[in-house]
């Protein structure tokens, strides 16, 4: 197989089917398949999904439901691919798509993932598509809303064109397309992250690997994304300052003495908190 698609499905039946229809709407000049990993969805849409589309994609079901890296690993493990994309459920691929990022990776083999422009509904760019990893300098200006003219602490990289192609840190884990084998080189999604932040630290080994990153502006993707100003289930707002204290444990903590380090960590913690305060006076979707 040339492409497989990897989704997580979690009672997202209408979210998932649309996703996989935006591939199947249209034909490739290579072999796509698609594998929908359920997580032990609390409804029915694992099986309205397998009737819906019968033998048109392949079904994963995991028995509980261990967090979105688990998820995607689960297909991950039983591929045997040149290349993977790792596509979130609530996504549309437009037309062109899947096959121009495709043959940009086979002119560049020294490419070792590559992301797309990520539309929100509302048109507006989804500014985790294209970004610099996080550390203490670039995160605080992010987190406090504080403006800088520096590209060296500019954590959503909004200095460069959004239709443009060029080398960056990360992607969002909404649309990865990357190689089998910098996959089997640089390891899996780390399932120690539930939800959030596995897209950062697989980046983040990707490019620890020797591998380039890059950001290809010209092909699009819609993301349904969640909006801010809606109430949020409290332990989605646990799990992403979670992830952000894995990820500095895991890459930054030992480089960083033990004061900037107590500083970090209950920044974060202090944060969790605000958040899940301000979220109680929000709507409910």
């Amino acid at each position: 197989m040339d492409l497989s698609v990897v989704i997580v499905n979690y009672g997202t039946f209408e979210l998932t089917k649309n996703a996989v229809n935006s591939i199947l709407d249209y034909s490739y000049p290579f072999t796509v398949e698609i594998i929908v990993a359920d997580n032990n969805s609390p409804d029915d849409s694992l099986s309205k999904l397998k009737e819906y589309f019968n033998d048109k994609v392949k079904f994963i079901a995991s028995s509980e439901n261990k967090g979105f890296a688990a998820g995607n690993n689960l297909a991950l493990r039983q591929l045997n691919s040149k290349y993977v994309l790792l596509l979130n459920s609530d996504t549309i691929v437009w037309q062109h798509t899947l096959e121009n990022i495709y043959n940009f990776m086979e002119d560049n083999p020294d490419v070792g993932a590559c992301g797309c422009q990520v539309l929100l509904e509302d048109n507006s760019l989804d500014k985790a598509c294209k970004r610099s990893f996080p550390n203490v300098k670039n995160s605080f200006f992010r987190l406090f809303h504080i403006p800088t003219k520096s590209s060296d602490d500019n954590y959503n990289l909004d200095n460069l064109d959004d239709n443009g192609t060029y080398e960056i840190d990360c992607l969002t884990g909404a649309f990865i397309f990357t190689r089998k084998k910098v996959l089997d080189e640089v390891g899996l999604l780390d399932e120690t992250f539930f939800m959030y932040g596995e897209d950062i630290d697989l980046c983040y080994r990707i490019k620890q690997a020797g591998w380039t990153i890059i950001y290809y502006g010209k092909e699009k993707i819609t993301h349904f994304k969640g909006s801010s100003s809606k109430k949020q289930r409290p332990k989605l707002i646990y799990e992403f300052y979670h992830a952000m204290y894995i990820y500095y444990k895991k890459h930054h903590a030992k480089e960083s003495n033990i004061l900037i380090n107590i500083v970090v960590y209950f920044g974060i913690a202090l944060l969790c908190v605000l958040k899940l305060f301000l979220n109680i006076f929000k709507k409910k979707n």
